[in-house]
């Protein structure tokens, strides 16, 4: 393979891809990056038999073919390189670069030995807008479960069903959902569990461009595609496989109803509840204090080697009296999805299910349970 590509481009593929490229010493070859070159395209591709991203480049191809070479030192040497055009070429069981007065060449191997790609893209599909789609992802992906013990909750939970799509994620401790209507209604519905770190590479890749997104469904894989802007050409797709198993009813969680609420200036809340963090134990306990008559809500937290912190908070508040507590960086998570200005912060006794969710958008919530009482 012979080929001429900007430096710039070739770098932009390379920090989409590498991360997929981790260390493996049992399939040492899951450490490459695979490079073919077939008319005036460059592709890039990555896997970790889990998750794989194939990303396309335009290149002025002089020779096509392809070849495997180590993906991390391969990204890291083309940072050092001027921001001119590089010629990159195969000659026996080398790989060559040569960018100005700078030439390198790297040991590279067999094509062969790569994995195969699974093919997803002869199934069903839809196609939405790329930023809304992400920033919803963005809004739930951090709260899955971290541990092994529930795979079904370790990832973020998709529903498309007509014009709707509801995205979920929960770590049994507190629980978000998201909800994005788009344009063209779907005939058949699917329910399907991606893996977060599929989720978190879409967030990083994706989240700056604006166009049409294209979802490939089958049974165990699914497909992301966005297409380049200069051609009718695909740029990126990221496959993943899906999570089996079945999502729990999280419905049943989500309060339908509150003893105590309250509304607040979302940024005021969120600097009062970080300044009580500083002062909290281990277990990060704060306690709250809404009294509906006084127009507002205190916040405590004290700890017997530093002191202590107490604030109000000014709030439209109505419902019962209440005193309970929560992990502090539960809701402020919570409160740092939410966009709006003010929040509605929904109350159910001292043990029962917590509502965080903006003023102004309906289709988002976040659900946290308190620290139950000794």
């Amino acid at each position: 393979m012979k080929l001429v590509i900007l430096k710039d481009n070739l770098k932009i593929g390379l920090n989409a891809v590498e991360k997929t490229a981790s260390r493996n010493l049992t399939l040492p070859i899951l450490n490459n990056v695979l490079l073919s070159t077939k008319k005036n395209f460059l592709n890039l591709v990555t896997t970790d038999l889990e998750m794989a991203i194939s990303w396309w480049s335009l290149s002025k191809t002089e020779q096509e073919g392809k070849t495997v070479i180590p993906a991390r030192f391969f990204s890291n040497l083309i940072s050092l390189f001027p921001k001119q055009s590089i010629t990159l070429e195969t000659k026996d069981s080398f790989f060559l670069l040569s960018c100005g007065d700078q030439k390198a060449q790297l040991k590279c191997f067999n094509p062969d030995d790569f994995p195969l790609l699974p093919q997803v893209k002869n199934g069903d599909f839809v196609q939405i807008n790329n930023a809304p789609f992400l920033e919803g992802l963005a809004q739930v992906a951090d709260i899955t479960s971290l541990g092994s013990s529930r795979p079904e909750i370790s990832g973020v939970f998709l529903v498309f069903k007509k014009d709707l799509i509801t995205m979920v994620a929960t770590d049994s401790f507190r629980l978000a959902e998201k909800k994005l209507f788009f344009e063209k209604e779907i005939e058949k519905e699917y329910s399907l569990i991606i893996p977060q770190k599929t989720v978190r590479e879409l967030i990083n890749i994706l989240s700056e461009k604006r166009g049409k997104l294209t979802i490939y469904f089958s049974p165990n894989q699914i497909m992301f595609e966005f297409p380049m802007t200069e051609v009718s050409h695909p740029q990126v797709q990221i496959i993943s496989r899906l999570i089996e198993g079945e999502y729990p009813n999280y419905q049943e969680i989500i309060p339908k109803k509150y003893e105590t609420q309250i509304i607040l200036p979302r940024e005021d809340f969120l600097n009062q509840l970080k300044t009580a963090g500083l002062f909290c134990g281990k277990v990060n306990e704060v306690k709250f204090k809404i009294e509906p008559k006084k127009e507002g809500m205190e916040i405590f937290s004290q700890n017997p080697e530093l002191g202590q912190s107490q604030s109000f908070i000014s709030g439209k508040a109505k419902g019962e009296r209440i005193e309970i507590s929560f992990n502090w960086r539960f809701l402020a998570e919570g409160l740092a999805y939410i966009k709006s200005s003010e929040v509605i912060f929904e109350l159910n006794g001292e043990e029962g299910p917590a509502l965080l969710k903006p003023v102004a958008d309906p289709n988002y919530l976040y659900v946290a349970m308190p620290i139950k009482s000794p």
